[in-house]
């Protein structure tokens, strides 16, 4: 409905992410620089903290497609509460070393080969691992013993640790995390988008999917937004997904921030009952600032249930009308039915 009313290719706002709408807001641009430097340095750990929605996965798709494939090997490891040696062998795994029957020292001893392996043929391997505020500190050992995998006193293993603020704190004030501290090289937490980035950002994923300037937007209907948000992009997509849905079915050209207001009281309403009241303006239309997004869309799950319900009663009397126009078989008669 919402691509079709406004001539969009695609969903601008899907919460998947997706680095193909990339947005270099300032935070994520500091990032990005931190990563390049540690790439650069080809040794430690990199350290990337950010809130849930951050856009910490978007980041690392948006890595990926920049770095050269030949030049740097990249395992992406999404972990979970995992001990050491499951990490070690989800680390073998993805750098295809065959895991099963191993212990732990024959592992050690593959994962090293293939990394020494890489970086003999001119290749450094970026290892990723997401979710890091799940490791126990036992599997954060792990990973800082992988670092030390070393060619002529050159080290071969790039460590990416992606995590929610609780890792950085963690980090910082653990001591049993004393010596993987001194092996981060460069470390960067990623805070909100401003109130200014809003707008841009907003427009710059609607650009992605065809928007031609249908819907306009108010500069109100980005504060509304931010002010909801707070700036955090997946918080953003989620307000602007359901904003397009009502501006599709208020047929409105200017999203506003009353509309936006709309919908943020909407979605405070969503584990309440819906409304079935709303108020009528003049001419039969709906008034887009009182009639929610819940009850606009029970309006028009009505409706076509009425629809079906005459589609129903005009089959009915088609079948009636058959029935009596057919001829009346007499025993041992054959004819064919009609429509047959």
């Amino acid at each position: 409905m919402v691509n079709d009313h406004y001539g969009l290719s695609g969903r601008p706002f899907q919460l998947t992410p997706d680095p193909r709408f990339w947005f270099e807001s300032a935070t994520h641009k500091k990032a990005m620089a931190y990563l390049g430097y540690g790439l650069t340095q080809g040794e430690g750990f990199v350290v990337i903290t950010g809130e849930i929605g951050a856009g910490k996965t978007t980041l690392v798709g948006h890595l990926l497609g920049t770095v050269d494939p030949v030049r740097v090997k990249a395992l992406n490891l999404a972990s979970t509460q995992v001990e050491s040696d499951d990490l070690l062998r989800l680390v073998a795994q993805g750098m295809g070393v065959s895991t099963a029957g191993q212990d732990k020292a024959a592992l050690l001893s593959k994962v090293e080969a293939a990394v020494l392996d890489a970086a003999r043929s001119g290749r450094k391997t970026l290892l990723i691992v997401d979710e890091v505020q799940n490791l126990p500190t036992s599997s954060l050992e792990e990973l800082r013993m992988l670092s030390n995998v070393q060619v002529g006193g050159q080290s071969t293993l790039q460590i990416l640790l992606l995590g929610q603020p609780e890792f950085r704190d963690r980090l910082a004030n653990s001591a049993s995390l004393e010596q993987l501290r001194q092996r981060v090289i460069a470390s960067h937490h990623l805070t909100a988008m401003t109130l200014d980035e809003v707008g841009p950002y907003i427009l710059h994923r609607l650009k992605l999917v065809g928007w031609n300037g249908t819907p306009a937007f108010s500069e109100d209907a980005f504060a509304a937004v931010h002010a909801y948000s707070g700036g955090v992009p997946r918080k953003i997509n989620n307000l602007m997904t359901r904003v397009l849905l009502l501006g599709s079915l208020d047929q409105a050209v200017t999203i506003d921030g009353a509309l936006v207001s709309a919908v943020v009281a909407d979605l405070g309403n969503d584990q309440a009952a819906p409304s079935a009241a709303f108020k009528p303006s003049i001419g039969g239309g709906h008034d887009p600032v009182t009639l929610d997004l819940a009850a606009r869309t029970a309006m028009l799950e009505a409706q076509v249930d009425e629809q079906g319900a005459a589609l129903r009663r005009v089959l009915g009397l088609l079948v009636d009308w058959v029935e009596a126009e057919a001829p009346k078989a007499e025993p041992g008669d054959i004819r064919r039915a009609p429509f047959a």
